[in-house]
């Protein structure tokens, strides 16, 4: 069993919903180490990167304009990164299908998600899929001062003469 670590986004129908503890409570089921949390106002910018993988699919505008707050007026996001043995699998099991409708009841997708009248698919969270996109995520979403440990390795660089740790 490999030591991995995984990013979750408690996306803003989640927040909205005042469902934040409720998530949290479900996670710590994996009994996995919270390596670094913050509440993230996501610009556009971030969003496509994060989603650029799905870039061509007809849906790609909406998911941008959930993912930033746009559809439920709210624009916070709380990004969470988790580190344990075999934590992508066990953050996966609990979040659930991506399809609130396919997700297993007592899942986080399953109890608290839904697919609105519009077709939205309002899922509370992201999970990260396997180990590479785990560290694409993690890098985007946080810079290393955020995270508790060096998960990655890292270098020192001066920019205007401010030195700042960034992703190597």
């Amino acid at each position: 069993m490999a030591i991995e670590q995984t990013l979750i986004l408690i996306k803003p129908d989640g927040l909205v919903k005042s469902l934040t503890g409720n998530v949290i409570s479900r996670l710590s089921e994996a009994k996995l180490t919270i390596m670094g949390a913050k509440v993230v106002r996501v610009s556009r910018e971030l969003a496509e990167k994060h989603y650029e993988h799905l870039k061509e699919k007809p849906f790609f505008a909406e998911l941008i304009n959930y993912i930033i707050g746009d559809v439920h007026k709210t624009y916070r996001v709380l990004a969470l990164v988790y580190q344990g043995e075999d934590a992508i699998k066990k953050i996966r099991d609990i979040v659930g299908e991506t399809d609130p409708e396919k997700a297993n009841p007592v899942s986080i997708r399953g109890a608290y998600g839904r697919i609105t009248t519009s077709g939205v698919f309002e899922n509370v969270v992201h999970a990260s899929a396997n180990s590479e996109d785990a560290e694409k995520e993690i890098k985007l979403w946080f810079q290393p001062d955020e995270i508790v440990e060096d998960l990655y390795p890292i270098k020192e660089v001066t920019i205007n003469n401010l030195k700042k740790t960034v992703w190597a």
